[in-house]
């Protein structure tokens, strides 16, 4: 378990668009899970339009990743998701199930969709690991899930000029080559 927030990242150069899946089970935590991402991404400085789709628990997280990713109707297709939900531990296998369950499908829907999902459904023992990692400023898993997005967005933007850059050094290659 790390003891800190990873340190702010770089600033975008261009936009981008995000969309966070948040689960409402667990209120309390989920909520304030949420506005520490939201407040981490605003004041990133960073131009990031932020689409927040509330879904009643964990296990319908995945479902509405994918749907954003595959369906993004009224808005661009998100160039990062973050999906945010609290399940607690109680005295049976079911919320172990459910943290098994939602890992899976969030890892193959970012490696089928090539689309980076930040994954900070919290699996927890109990109420006060969820203060700590949800309310609390040391060990925020919100602004922690903000600021991976913005690491993965300066990932994509770095590999995305790279892109160019080899497809600007073809052309320019081709067109000295047909010159001789």
């Amino acid at each position: 378990m790390s003891t800190e927030l990873p340190s702010r990242i770089r600033a975008l150069s261009s936009s981008a668009q995000v969309t966070i899946v948040a689960s409402t089970y667990n209120e309390k935590f989920t909520t304030a899970l949420l506005e520490n991402c939201l407040a981490e991404l605003s004041e990133s400085g960073n131009r990031i339009e932020v689409k927040v789709v509330r879904v009643p628990g964990a296990f319908e997280v995945p479902v509405t990743v994918k749907r954003a990713i595959m369906k993004p109707e009224l808005h661009e297709k998100p160039d990062v998701v973050i999906a945010l939900g609290v399940v607690l531990r109680g005295s049976t296998a079911h919320a172990d199930l459910i943290g098994t369950a939602v890992t899976n499908q969030l890892l193959s829907i970012a490696c089928d969709t090539l689309t980076p999902v930040i994954h900070e459904v919290l699996l927890l023992d109990d109420e006060q690991q969820a203060f700590a990692r949800c309310i609390a400023a040391s060990l925020n898993r919100g602004r922690e899930a903000a600021r991976a997005a913005i690491a993965m967005l300066n990932m994509l933007e770095d590999q995305n000029e790279l892109v160019s850059a080899a497809r600007r050094t073809s052309k320019v290659d081709l067109s000295a080559s047909i010159m001789r």
